[in-house]
This record gives C-alpha cells, structure tokens and sequence, in this order.
C-alpha cells in the first residue's frame, strides 16, 4: 500500500484540501492526508519538527518556516486568496454591511463581536484602531481560540457579529453568513503551500502541489468561498 501523503493546514483552508485530498487520491492513486488545527499551532508544530510532508498555511506563516528553515522555498506555491465574511446567528436581524459605513454602524451596535486568531483577525483588529473604536467596543470583543471556528460561538449566542474567513463561516450551522465585508475594507489572506525540507517523499509532495495550484482546481476553490492565487 501507498503511504500516505501527510499533510498539516489550518482550518480556513480544511473542506477544500479535504476535498482536493481526496480528488488527487482516486486520480493517482496517492493517499493525501491534511490535519487541520489552528493556525497558530500548526506552525508551532511543524517548527517544532513534528513529522509532515507538506504544510498550507498563510503565506507569511509559510515564508516564517522556511527562514527557519522547516520548508523548501523551491517548492512554496500560492494557493487561494481568502476573504472575510461576517455573520449573525440564525434567526436575528440581518445589519447592513455593503459599505464601510454600513459594516462600522453594526459593529458599534452589536452587543459582542468575534473575531480569530489567525491574521484576518490581526487586521481586523487595525482596522477598528483605524476606525478610532478600538476602546468602545474592546469590553464586547470575543476572540475565538485557535481551533474554533467563530461561527460557533455566533451560533451559541457569545457573540451577536462574527468575522472570520469565508471559508470557514460557510455551511455552519445556526448562522446566517451576510456575505463578504465590502471590498473597501475586505480582508485578504493568501494561503500557501510548501514541501517540509526533510520529506522522505519530495516529488510525490512536488506532484501534489502542482495540482493543488492547478486551474482544474479553481471551481471547488471558488465553491469553499475562495479564489485561486
């Protein structure tokens, strides 16, 4: 039997590789595994020498790794560019977040605001430091732990407006996604992929990648709330 390709990604990009995985398998041949925990610990991880093939994290997490070198600058390739959503819990008003405006009034608003970890949640935080409305609502921010989606605790009633990726907003339950943030203000992460330096399996890793940045993978990309890099 094959061994598996074994692959580490944080959670905006888990139903796609899942899928993507799985396509790649029955065409090949190849087993393709992908752990999917919070960004932060999976950078922790594979810079710690836990044992993977190939890492997909957000670029500037990736170009970390490889100055520390964990990862094969020569094989990094752009996967998608990811987008910020914002959603309520199922059932409640729906704000209005077309404009910048719009998306401020239903922050200043909202009773709680959730928000990650990962770096869509670093430049959200700017982005009220730049809205100057940082200290009004600093008491109502909940910042998801690593690993939790936000729309969980949206779903819970822990926060009345979430943000987190698209991706990992779209099909939870008990949410009702509005839609992207305006593209003023969107916020874009672009999610990359590299080989670990010391993979005993360095062109079936190669081999992989080279699909995972192909255009026959656009549409499910496009399907999972993202856009090919």
């Amino acid at each position: 039997m094959t061994t598996p390709i074994q692959g580490i990604c944080s959670m905006a990009t888990r139903g796609l590789l899942d899928e993507l995985a799985a396509a790649y398998a029955q065409r090949t041949g190849v087993p393709v595994s992908f752990l999917s925990v919070g960004g932060v610990d999976a950078a922790r991880r594979v810079a710690a020498g836990e044992a993977f093939d190939v890492v997909v994290l957000a670029s500037e997490a990736i170009d970390k790794l490889i100055a520390a070198g964990k990862l094969d600058a020569g094989g990094k390739v752009d996967i998608v560019r990811s987008g910020v959503g914002v959603a309520v819990r199922a059932g409640a008003g729906r704000p209005d977040i077309a404009t910048e405006e719009a998306v401020r009034n239903a922050v200043q608003n909202a009773t709680g605001i959730a928000y990650s970890t990962g770096p869509s949640g670093v430049a959200l935080a700017a982005l009220f430091e730049r809205w100057g409305i940082a200290d009004e609502i600093r008491g109502r921010l909940v910042q998801a732990p690593p690993g939790v989606p936000v729309g969980s605790l949206v779903a819970r009633g822990e926060a009345a407006l979430g943000f987190q990726q698209m991706s990992e907003l779209i099909g939870v339950e008990g949410i009702q996604l509005l839609g992207p943030l305006p593209q003023e203000i969107q916020i874009l992460t672009t999610f990359s992929a590299a080989p670990v330096i010391d993979t005993p399996r360095p062109d079936a890793v190669r081999a992989l990648l080279g699909f995972l940045a192909s255009p026959e993978c656009a549409e499910a990309k496009r399907r999972h709330g993202m856009e090919p890099a």
